[in-house]
Parts: structure tokens; C-alpha cells; sequence
């Protein structure tokens, strides 16, 4: 499994990438709101953020248009930016024909807000190379996310969908709205290529009450050697 940071906080990438755990970034339109992001310097954060990580890590920008003809002109602006822009489009009718097209133009998307089977496997057909269910959200309406995210990594490894995609790339399913070190545990278990996370659950992955407990034991014994 790989890491992508969920935030669109130059600070918090800029830590992650200092640990060497860092895959990629993915953003969206409200964690661009949470730092008071400016709709006139958009483009030019999501640049400083693909030259935060340099250029094998993708950089997930997505576009808040509603048809098809301007999901196509927002992807081909955001690819743009930088090689490695991957454009997030919403599993919907016209987000899947606009996936279409921007795959068979060399862009890759990273197909969000993906909750069924069924959406997945339309989302893999249309070119995505990325697909994103959620799992905080259905645990919002008290339904299994992790359930639903696993039966999707199944499904996408059942079939072969690498004709669909930009110069044959394999799919990978992201496991998005992640709100725990658990929902990462299950998600590592079942195979899910990508876990794009908050920068608190980040560093929750780290700590552990034994890791600290000896931590603090071997300082202590330090102690009485010198």
C-alpha cells in the first residue's frame, strides 16, 4: 500500500515528504477552503504543491464543472499545471464521458466520490486510472464503508481494464475519506493499492502506547549507563 496525504496544506506535505512516506497528494474543493485558498491562485497552489513533491508523486486537483464539455476544459487546464496533475472527476454520467475523453488524451483522472460496484466498474470501463470510494461517509449514515471499499477492490481485480486507461496503466483503487489508523488496517488487508489520508491520521499511524512506553524505558536505562 501506498500513501497519499489528503490536504492541501503546503506545511503538512512538506512534513510527510520529510519522512520518506509520501506517494501523492490528493486535494478537493473543501480542503482547498480550509487553508483560505483563493479561486485566482488556485492553479498556482496546485503547482507549488506538485513542486513540493516532485514529479513522481501524483497530485490530485479536481474540478467542480457539471457537464461534460467543461469537465473536459477544467481537466485539460488542471493537466496543464504539471506532468504529474491527475484530474478528480465525480462518478456521474457526464463525469464518466469527460473521463473518457480526457484518458484518450493522455490525462489521467482520479475518479471520486465512488461508493458502489457498479460505479467502480463504470469508472474503470470510461479510463480512470485512479478510483476513489469512501469509507468515512458511509460510516456517516451508519452504513459499512469498509465492507463497500473491499467488494470494490475485488471487483476491479477481477477484470483486466488496463486497454481502458492511459498508455495501458494498471488501476488502482484509492481508499479515501479515511478517519482512522484502523480504517488504514483494513484497507492495507484487503488490498487496496492506495490510502489517501488526513495528516492527523498520519501521524496516529505512528504512535503506539507500547512504541512510547519503551521508548521511555531505554531513555531511562540510558540514564544509568552514563
Amino acid at each position: 500500500m501506498r500513501f497519499f496525504l489528503d490536504t492541501a496544506d503546503l506545511d503538512e506535505i512538506q512534513e510527510a515528504a520529510s519522512w520518506g512516506v509520501l506517494a501523492g497528494v490528493t486535494t478537493n474543493p473543501t480542503l482547498y477552503s480550509r487553508i483560505g485558498g483563493k479561486l485566482d491562485d488556485f492553479q498556482a497552489h496546485i503547482k507549488r504543491i506538485c513542486d513540493a513533491v516532485g514529479p513522481d508523486c501524483p497530485v490530485s486537483a479536481e474540478t467542480v464543472a457539471m457537464t461534460r464539455d467543461e469537465i473536459v476544459r477544467d481537466g485539460r487546464e488542471l493537466a496543464a499545471i504539471a506532468p504529474n496533475v491527475v484530474v478528480k472527476v465525480p462518478t456521474m454520467v457526464e463525469g464518466l464521458a469527460a473521463t473518457r475523453t480526457l484518458a484518450d488524451e493522455g490525462i489521467r483522472v482520479n475518479m471520486t466520490l465512488c461508493f458502489t460496484v457498479p460505479q467502480a466498474m463504470l469508472a474503470a470501463r470510461s479510463g480512470a486510472r485512479y478510483i476513489s470510494p469512501f469509507i468515512g461517509r458511509f460510516d456517516d449514515i451508519s452504513e459499512d464503508g469498509i465492507d463497500q471499499v473491499a467488494q470494490i477492490v475485488e471487483a476491479v481485480g477481477n477484470y483486466d481494464f488496463t486497454g481502458s486507461t492511459v498508455n495501458g496503466e494498471q488501476i488502482e483503487v484509492i481508499a479515501a475519506s479515511i478517519r482512522s489508523a484502523n480504517h488504514v488496517t483494513k484497507c492495507a488487508l484487503m488490498g487496496a493499492d492506495v490510502a489517501t489520508v488526513p495528516f492527523g491520521v498520519l501521524k496516529k499511524m505512528v504512535k503506539h502506547p507500547l512504541t512510547e512506553a519503551g521508548i521511555e524505558s531505554f531513555l531511562n536505562d540510558w540514564e544509568k549507563v552514563k
